[in-house]
C-alpha cells in the first residue's frame, strides 16, 4: 500500500509575539523565521520521517523549490510536486509566549490544480491505496470524486475548516481527522460522545479520530473506540502539532498496528513537536520516539 498525499506547499513566516496582535494595533515582533510549512507539506515530512511510503503531490513556484528539497530529506517521494508559474503559498503565523498560534494564509500555487493534473497523479496509484487531503487546495469535491471512481481509500484532514467543506461529499470518505474546534463545527455538538454520536448518524461508513489537544485523541469506527491520554510536557509552539499527528497516525496504520498503538505513536510524535519552534522542523525522526511506545 502507498500513501499520496496531494496537498499544500507553503512558506511560513512566523512571527514570536507577547500576544496576538489586536484590531487597530501595531505590535513589535519579538523574533522572525521563515520556514517550511503547509499542511500537505508538514504531514508528508512527519509521514516520511515516521517511515511511511510516501509520495507528495503539489504545486510550487520557483521560490518553493527548498521546499521540495526538504520532502526529499524527509524520504518524501517528490515526483509529482511541479514548478508552476504562480508564486509559492504561504502563511503569516503568530506565535504568542504561551505557545498558542494564529495563521494567515493566502493559497498561491495551491489552488491552481487543475483536471488534467489530478488525473495524471491519480493514475499512477492504485485501488487500495491511501490517498490524504487537507483543505488547502482547490477542487477537492473532483478530487474526492475522481479518487473514489480509482477505489482509493481517502483520509480527509479539513483543516482549515470553512463553510465549503458543507458540499463535499464526505460520505465517500474513509477516515475524517479533526481538532476539537473542528469536530464541534462539523457536527453542531461540544461534547465528545455527542459529537461522535452525530458525525456515524450523518457518516456511517467513515471512521473518526478527534484529537484533543493536551487531553489525548479518540477513534471511532462502525463498532470500535479507542481512546489515549495526552503526554504533559513544556509546549513551546504547537504550529504543526496536529500534522505530526496525522503523518505518524497513518504510517502506523499502513504498517498494519492496532489502533491503540498508531493513536500511541502519534500522540508521542505530537509532544516531541510541540517542545520545539517550527512545522516542519520540529517534526520527529521515528527514532526520537521513546522506546516501546
Amino acid at each position: 500500500m502507498k500513501i499520496l498525499n496531494l496537498g499544500s506547499l507553503n512558506i511560513d513566516h512566523v512571527y514570536r509575539v507577547p500576544h496576538f496582535v489586536r484590531p487597530g494595533e501595531t505590535l513589535a515582533a519579538t523574533e522572525f523565521v521563515r520556514n517550511a510549512g503547509g499542511k500537505g507539506l508538514n504531514q508528508s515530512v512527519a509521514l516520511g520521517r515516521a517511515g511511511a511510503p510516501v509520495w507528495h503531490a503539489g504545486n510550487i513556484g520557483e521560490d518553493g523549490l527548498f521546499l521540495k528539497t526538504l520532502l526529499d530529506a524527509s524520504g518524501v517521494d517528490t515526483t509529482h510536486v511541479e514548478v508552476i508559474s504562480n508564486a509559492t503559498g504561504h502563511a503569516v503565523i503568530q506565535v504568542d509566549d504561551t505557545g498558542q498560534n494564529c495563521i494567515l494564509l493566502h493559497g498561491g500555487a495551491n489552488r491552481s490544480f487543475t483536471p488534467e493534473q489530478f488525473d495524471r497523479i491519480l493514475g499512477k496509484f492504485a485501488a487500495g491505496d491511501l490517498l490524504l487531503l487537507q483543505n488547502e487546495i482547490n477542487d477537492l469535491e473532483a478530487l474526492i470524486r475522481k479518487a473514489t471512481l480509482r477505489d482509493l481509500r481517502i483520509v480527509l484532514n479539513p483543516s482549515p475548516f470553512d463553510r465549503s467543506l458543507a458540499g463535499l461529499p464526505l460520505e465517500l470518505v474513509d477516515t475524517m481527522i479533526v481538532n476539537e474546534v473542528e469536530a464541534e463545527a462539523l457536527t453542531g455538538e461540544e461534547q465528545l460522545d455527542a459529537i461522535i454520536r452525530v458525525f456515524h448518524e450523518q457518516y456511517p461508513n467513515t471512521n473518526l479520530l478527534v484529537t484533543l489537544g493536551a487531553s489525548g485523541a479518540c477513534y471511532t469506527g462502525k463498532s470500535e473506540r479507542y481512546s489515549v491520554p495526552g503526554r504533559t510536557v513544556a509546549a513551546i509552539d504547537t504550529t504543526g502539532a496536529g500534522d505530526t499527528f496525522t503523518g505518524y497516525f497513518l504510517a502506523a496504520l499502513i504498517a498494519g498496528k492496532e489502533i491503540a498503538i498508531c493513536l500511541a505513536e502519534a500522540t508521542a510524535a505530537a509532544s516531541i513537536s510541540v517542545t520545539r519552534m517550527g512545522a516542519a522542523a520540529s517534526i520527529p525522526k521515528r527514532a526520537e520516539l521513546a522506546s516501546g511506545v
